[in-house]
Order: structure tokens, then C-alpha cells, then sequence
């Protein structure tokens, strides 16, 4: 079975109510990835799914730690909860860089897949900041240096441009999308999809492993009810992760133990 880590895709919430003079406050944790989780259950994958307040602490550390998975996929979290272990911002000490840990299990045969979001690629304001990283190194894009959102509330449809085995099945044209992260293919990726012209879908073979961009996102806003409702939702990460992973199956090991 495809051992999958899901790092990302999840909020806190903080909002002030006021009702007359009096005010309160009340915080919740809301989760992105709900629907991909079920779709990915569905499809017999086993997902554990580090929320995106416990990545800075619990995220893997060495590669032996990492190697438990076949596959790692990050979503809507930036650069800094991966950099930033509890023990280096709070306490000033050193600790592992996660984001070079990544580049070298993915040499080694790790699979790889970011997909978009306001945290993800270079983000909202340039705030995810994984541009001149070692996760970019690794990643079928080249990044932009500034935010590099396309919103596109009116809705635009994406498409297969390449036949793969990640997408066989699969509609030729895909269900809108809201809004798509524009990078520029590296010269050794290949693109299966593509959104007004830009790489939706690329994928890329690093050293002994993969890896995979998806431009867009896996829940709202940018992905609407017309995209995860569509029939070809869970195949189509299922497959993009069964890819990543190759033929290989990992033993088991929660980092959120």
C-alpha cells in the first residue's frame, strides 16, 4: 500500500464576535483537505495528514524518518513551518533544514508533490517563499520570485495536453478552477495538463525518485464544488501518488505520535 504524508491543508481560525457592547472570542481548526482525504481513502491509499500547526514541530527530521513514507505532499504550507523547528525559533538552536532533507530523500527515491494554494510554490505575497530553495531545486517548475497567483473567479477549465498513465481515464477537459499558481516548466519536466496556456499538472524524475506539481488547488476557493465533485477527483491524485511511489510500499510511522 501507498504510504502517503500529507503536510499542510489545514487553519486556525481566530474571529471576534460583537454582539451589542459585549465582545468574544472564539478560535477553531478548520480543515482544507477533508475531501481529498475521504477521495484518497477511497482510492486505498493510506494518508497520515500532519496538520499545518504541528508541521514545524512533528515534520520528519532525518531521512530515516522520512524513508517510513513512499510519498510526501505538501499543501498550503510555506517554507517557514518547515525551516523553522520549535527548537531553532523559540530557543535558538540548530536543527535539521527540512527543506534540503527533502531534495536529498528525493534523490534517494522519495516521491515529491506540491500542489497549490495561498502557501504553496511562491504563494500570497511571496509568502510561501520556496523560490532559490532546495525543494524548488527538485520540483518539475521553475518559481517566480513574487506572488504568483492567477485568480481566475470566473472560472477557467484545465486539460490533458500529454497522454500518462496519471492521467489515463481522465476527461480530456477538467471541471473549472478558480485559480492556478503560474511557474514555468523546468527544461526536464513534462507537462500532462495544462490552464490557459500555463502547466497545470507536471511531473518531473529527480536522481532515483519523482516528483510532481499540481498548480492548483485541492480544496476551496480555488478548487469549487464542479472540481471535487467531478468523478475524476480521486483518480486523478490517487494516481498522481501511486506514480510518485513507484512500485515501492513503506512501513508504517506517525509523526504525530
Amino acid at each position: 500500500m501507498v504510504r502517503v504524508l500529507l503536510a499542510g491543508e489545514s487553519w486556525v481560525s481566530a474571529t471576534i464576535d460583537h454582539k451589542g457592547y459585549d465582545p468574544f472570542a472564539h478560535t477553531r481548526v478548520q480543515i482544507g483537505c477533508a475531501r481529498l482525504l475521504s477521495a484518497l481513502e477511497a482510492e486505498g491509499l493510506d494518508v497520515v495528514h500532519l496538520r499545518s500547526h504541528d508541521v514545524a514541530e512533528r515534520f520528519p527530521q532525518t531521512l530515516e524518518a522520512l524513508s517510513a513514507f513512499d510519498v510526501v505532499l505538501l499543501s498550503d504550507i510555506g517554507a517557514n513551518s518547515l525551516l523553522l523547528h520549535p527548537d531553532t525559533f523559540s530557543l535558538g538552536r540548530p536543527t535539521p533544514n527540512r527543506l534540503t532533507l527533502l531534495r536529498d530523500w528525493v534523490h534517494g527515491g522519495g516521491g515529491l508533490m506540491m500542489a497549490g494554494g495561498y502557501l504553496s510554490f511562491q504563494g500570497f505575497e511571496g509568502k510561501a517563499n520556496y523560490h532559490r530553495t532546495a525543494v524548488e531545486e527538485v520540483l518539475p517548475v521553475d518559481l517566480s520570485p513574487y506572488d504568483d497567483r492567477v485568480e481566475t473567479p470566473e472560472g477557467v477549465r484545465g486539460g490533458v495536453v500529454r497522454p500518462h498513465v496519471i492521467t489515463d481515464g481522465l476527461d480530456a477537459r477538467w471541471p473549472i478552477l478558480l485559480g492556478y499558481q503560474r511557474a514555468v516548466a523546468k527544461p526536464d519536466a513534462t507537462v500532462l495538463a495544462e490552464i490557459a496556456g500555463d502547466p497545470l499538472l507536471a511531473i518531473r524524475e529527480v536522481g532515483a525518485g519523482r516528483t510532481l506539481a499540481f498548480m492548483s488547488d485541492v480544496s476551496p476557493h480555488w478548487a469549487p464544488e464542479e472540481f471535487m465533485s467531478w468523478p475524476g477527483y480521486g483518480p486523478l491524485f490517487a494516481n498522481s501518488l501511486r506514480w510518485l511511489a513507484g512500485a515501492s510500499a513503506a512501513p508504517t510511522a506517525d509523526p504525530r505520535d
